[in-house]
């Protein structure tokens, strides 16, 4: 139907431009007429009302369902691919194709995806463990950038702030373990107060640096702080399991059991020393190190962490690293041998948060998702994707399909024919083709497109209702509830078979008005399933159509009459308690986006007082440098003297000797003498304004601003337009204006 309307105003539209453009058709304009109407047909993108634009989009929204909900295939493409090539396929098309996990369905399928793809990597491309804490996995990299967002980042801040505003805070805190930096700064020190070089050696070794009490005394106050303030630090740390993204602690289980199952003979602690390489050295010990550079705090503005507060938060970052995988201090850090046996009791409070952190409940029952779930949906999934991204995906696809989809019948392979060729960014805008080194192919590239998602392979509504068991049993599971609410009993076959009371047909009609009420005034956008429970049947009619769906359910193999339906009864309970978990979750989920909210106005604000900063200095600057060229006096005299003009006119031939002027097109050098340039300032400082005239007659004036010179100048710009004709030099303009207008 949409189509049709759309098809309908297409038409209403082409006509009145027919229209517009001759009133009568002669035999002068019936060709160009004819021309019009086929160029209106032809024109338009890949959201144009052609049937042949029309199937483009049905398969391209085709394809990006599958990929969407069926991780494999990016997972397999991810590694078919160089490694820098495959993040930036990853930070652009993949987090576009999920929306940013911007709502539960999508924040499933996304951490479903870097399920399937840490998998993969760990199988085709681990073949040592140390390999996941010593290289880069690209899977883990990405888990961690995306849970940097918003939503990581509320859960840093809350974790970390309080301690990172204490090491802050205090001024007397220093921490310095390294004995030789101990030794300088008491010799500085030394000086300092007595006035007289210091006979001890500037240079020296640790070892020498040791020999002195006042440095092991140093040393030994700087390690009893250190560890205070680690243990502030850990404590925050291990109590804070429940505020770490779940998505953090899903993968860390998926990375804890996928490298067990590679390499069997692992230890425990082998397993959670890779998992707090993740959780606590690549998630939480940059925004300790640098708490300013991931908004855990906030920096007023040209403010910025002392050299002292950086050394003290790395100190204590070390010494937690060194905790969290259970390394000792040796060697040349033999001389923090004392902390040795704290280090040690520290990895076994972060080995019980780590365990902790794993024990997380499977995707589909966190998000209460099974593959039926879209099903119900009466909303599809939208996605905005770039042309260009378009382009980029299928062209890979096309280029490591074999690899992606062994199998000849898999679907991908019938969507990808479906589609043919890789279309060109011109096609898909809608516009005519370009050469290949136009500059502007690139930005039509970046041209967003809205892909409303479907399944190609999607039996039809109807059809699937009645042949599909699991929609069947979910009906049936709501059919129940309904009954029981208000005919209770010791199992359901009882309760199908025993005749409600008058007063319980009472309850129950009073409830279905309700709900029907309740129905009527909720919005059509905040409907998010189809009604599969028809609520005008009776209590009696409920319990019919129960009967004759667990008979069908029954001869399925879904339910089980032997045990009197309890297994369906327990599902029942179980989705029950399930929604409890929902409504928390929501209202957690609401919190964090008025946080969130809070901290985003709170930074823009921040921003806010740094432009106005900026913006007040560059007035003061552009004051000042206008206030050389304005009216000066001299001592003695009576009159006020014009440092500079107002106002100067040029020759176009004169500005062509000074070598402002370039060049005028259709104009010959011997005409430039009929060409005048006059420039003044405007009422707004930095602003010049430019007339052009010719033989006497005012062309055309612009306004050139200043700035705008010198960032052309800072670009490495050397000639400019003027009025679309003139060219002109930028540099020798910029020194004719600060020669003539600010007294340079």
């Amino acid at each position: 139907m949409d189509i049709k309307i759309g098809l309908l105003v297409k038409n209403k539209i082409t006509l009145q431009e027919v229209v517009s453009h001759s009133k009568k058709l002669t035999r002068k304009n019936k060709g160009q007429l004819s021309n019009m109407m086929m160029m209106n047909k032809q024109r338009g993108g890949l959201k144009a009302l052609s049937k042949e634009k029309r199937v483009k989009l049905e398969a391209y929204q085709f394809l990006f369902y599958l990929l969407q909900t069926n991780p494999t295939y990016l997972a397999k493409l991810i590694f078919q691919m160089p490694q820098n090539r495959s993040t930036k396929f990853m930070d652009s098309v993949i987090f576009t194709l999920y929306n940013y996990a911007s709502n539960q369905r999508e924040e499933y399928l996304l951490l479903k995806l870097f399920k399937t793809a840490l998998q993969e990597e760990i199988k085709s491309k681990v073949d040592q463990m140390k390999e996941i804490v010593t290289g880069n996995p690209t899977v883990i990299k990405m888990v961690v950038s995306f849970h940097r967002g918003t939503r990581g980042q509320n859960a840093l801040r809350q974790i970390l702030a309080p301690v990172i505003k204490e090491i802050m805070e205090d001024k007397t805190l220093n921490i310095k373990t390294d004995p030789v930096d101990i030794y300088k700064s008491w010799v500085n020190q030394m000086e300092t107060q007595t006035g007289e070089a210091s006979k001890l050696p500037y240079d020296v070794t640790p070892e020498q640096a040791m020999a002195h009490d006042e440095v092991r005394t140093r040393l030994e106050t700087s390690i009893k702080n250190m560890k205070t303030i680690t243990d502030k630090f850990l404590s925050a740390i291990v109590v804070s399991v429940d505020k770490i993204p779940y998505g953090m602690r899903f993968i860390s289980k998926v990375l804890k059991d996928t490298l067990h199952e590679k390499f069997p003979d692992a230890t425990e602690d082998e397993l959670l020393k890779i998992v707090g390489n993740l959780l606590y050295y690549r998630y939480m010990n940059p925004a300790i190190v640098a708490p300013d550079a991931f908004d855990i705090i906030e920096v007023s503005a040209g403010g910025q962490l002392t050299t002292e507060q950086r050394r003290n938060l790395g100190s204590v970052a070390k010494m937690l690293q060194h905790a969290a995988s259970n390394k000792m201090f040796l060697g040349d850090n033999a001389h923090l041998n004392p902390i040795n046996e704290y280090l040690s009791a520290s990895y076994l409070k972060f080995r019980r948060f780590f365990l902790a952190a794993c024990d997380v409940p499977s995707l589909e029952d966190k998000f209460n998702v099974d593959p039926y779930s879209d099903l119900v949906t009466v909303t599809k999934p939208v996605i905005y994707i770039s042309i260009g991204e378009i382009i980029n995906t299928h062209t890979l696809l096309l280029d490591h399909q074999d690899a992606i989809a062994p199998e000849h019948n898999d679907p991908i392979h019938e969507l990808l024919e479906d589609l043919g060729e890789v279309p060109t960014v011109e096609s898909l805008i809608g516009e005519n083709p370009l050469p290949p080194d136009d500059p502007s192919k690139e930005l039509m590239g970046k041209t967003e497109v809205s892909l409303t998602l479907a399944n190609k392979f999607d039996v039809p509504g109807e059809a699937n209702t009645e042949m599909d068991a699991r929609t069947l049993l979910l009906n049936t599971k709501r059919l129940i509830v309904d009954v029981i609410r208000f005919q209770p009993g010791d199992t359901l076959t009882e309760i199908l078979d025993s005749a409600a009371s008058p007063e319980q047909d009472v309850e129950y009609q009073r409830a279905m008005q309700r709900r029907a009420v309740r129905d009527a005034k909720t919005p059509e956008k905040m409907k998010q399933v189809k009604p599969v429970v028809d609520d005008s049947l009776t209590l009696l009619g409920k319990k019919d159509k129960i009967r004759s769906n667990l008979q069908r359910l029954a001869e399925l193999g879904k339910v089980h009459p032997e045990n009197r339906y309890q297994d369906l009864i327990n599902d029942i309970a179980k989705d029950i308690r399930n929604q409890r978990r929902y409504r928390q979750r929501r209202k957690a989920e609401l919190v964090r986006l008025q946080q969130t909210n809070t901290a985003l106005n709170s930074k823009s604000a921040f921003y806010n007082v740094q432009i106005d900063s900026y913006n007040q200095y560059i007035k003061t600057c552009m004051d000042n440098l206008a206030s050389k060229g304005k009216l000066s006096k001299k001592p003695g005299d009576n009159k006020t003297k014009k440092s500079k003009q107002v106002s100067q006119k040029y020759t176009a031939a004169r500005l062509h000797e000074k070598g402002v002027l370039i060049a005028i097109e259709d104009l010959q050098p011997n005409q430039f003498k009929n060409v005048i340039f006059e420039i003044s300032r405007s009422e707004s400082v930095g602003v010049f304004e430019v007339k052009a005239k010719l033989m006497g007659v005012h062309l055309e004036t612009l306004q050139l601003e200043y700035q705008d010179l010198l960032q052309l100048q800072y670009e490495g710009v050397a000639v400019m337009k003027l009025f679309d004709r003139a060219t002109i030099n930028v540099n020798l303009l910029i020194f004719l204006l600060n020669k003539k207008f600010y007294g340079k």
